[in-house]
């Protein structure tokens, strides 16, 4: 018999339109959690995802979707005044996700032209080999590294990237702001409503990029920690009214917000290559795992950060 959760259990998800945090709700609706979704979404991109709340729904659970800025006070007030009707008295929150993708992905400093002699040499003595010019070896190089022929990251022609537009003090403080420090005012809003189950989860998300320095993710690597930092201190000072905090660090995942990080053709070819199973993390892998981490039996898990990632992370 498949597990169900008590149907007066609600899943809060920031972020919950594609990527983990659609998948999260897919997963748990479908054992029987109500979900609430906040998500900020243009009107033409609706159409795409209206039928997957609609997956949802035929789950028989209830769905509130709220297409509205998860960073405004007034927008975040009216949600939890719109969730707590709908919740009725005997509703509570088990867990709230925070999954939001919003930020800057700027350099710091302008990229100089990096000189490649070892992939130009070894281009050149193949097309000589082959009996082909340069230029269209290349060409199909990089035509099949495009389709996912991994090995040759290290000859296709290299990441491109910005540097006419450059991180600013704003860029930092907004992006912190939305993909970091955020969390803290909507687990304050939860509370501060009585919305929050005796046993509750609060999980955020981060990336390797919390320790290794890509390129382009210097704002969005300062809101991974800053998140996983104040979810520690969730996890301190909240833990007397039973809720749980703690951080999913997935492994790469070809979710819309990756293909926006430069050089990310780049990233997913070496990361399924390093992975010992061979492919990448894929949305599904991590809801599955969130989904335990709303179990009972996870209840004395609290203040961690948890890898998510198939073994990429000791792979090298």
């Amino acid at each position: 018999m498949s597990f169900s959760f008590s149907p007066d259990y609600w899943a809060v998800i920031l972020g919950g339109s594609s990527g983990f945090g659609l998948a999260t709700a897919r997963k748990l609706s479908a054992h029987g959690m109500n979900i609430c979704i906040v998500h900020r979404d243009r009107r033409g991109a609706m159409k795409k995802i209206e039928p997957e709340f609609d997956k949802i729904r035929s789950n028989n659970v209830k769905l509130i979707t709220c297409n509205a800025n998860a960073l405004s006070d007034d927008a975040r007030t009216n949600i939890l005044d719109q969730l707590k009707d709908e919740m009725g008295p005997a509703g509570k929150v088990r867990i709230m996700l925070h999954s939001i993708a919003y930020g800057n992905l700027k350099l710091m400093a302008p990229q100089k032209t990096a000189k490649t002699p070892a992939r130009d040499e070894i281009v050149s003595k193949l097309a000589e080999r082959i009996n082909v010019s340069k230029s269209e070896l290349k060409k199909n190089i990089d035509a099949l590294f495009a389709e996912g022929n991994d090995a040759l990251v290290n000859i296709a022609e290299p990441a491109n990237y910005n540097n006419e537009e450059l991180l600013t003090d704003e860029d930092f403080a907004l992006t912190i702001y939305s993909m970091g420090s955020s969390i803290a005012a909507w687990v304050k809003g939860l509370f501060d409503a009585g919305l929050f189950a005796d046993d509750s989860r609060v999980i955020g998300l981060t990336s390797e990029g919390n320790e290794v320095a890509w390129r382009g993710y210097g704002a969005v690597a300062a809101a991974k920690v800053c998140l996983e930092s104040i979810s520690r201190a969730i996890a301190r000072e909240y833990a007397p009214y039973g809720i749980r905090a703690n951080i999913v660090q997935a492994g790469v995942t070809d979710t819309p917000a990756l293909r926006m990080i430069p050089g990310n053709l780049q990233m997913k070819a070496t990361t399924r290559m390093r992975n010992p199973f061979g492919r990448l993390t894929r949305p599904e892998d991590i809801a599955n795992f969130i989904f335990l981490m709303c179990l009972d039996e996870a209840g004395w898990v609290n203040g961690d950060i948890i890898r998510v990632d198939g073994g990429e992370r000791i792979s090298g």
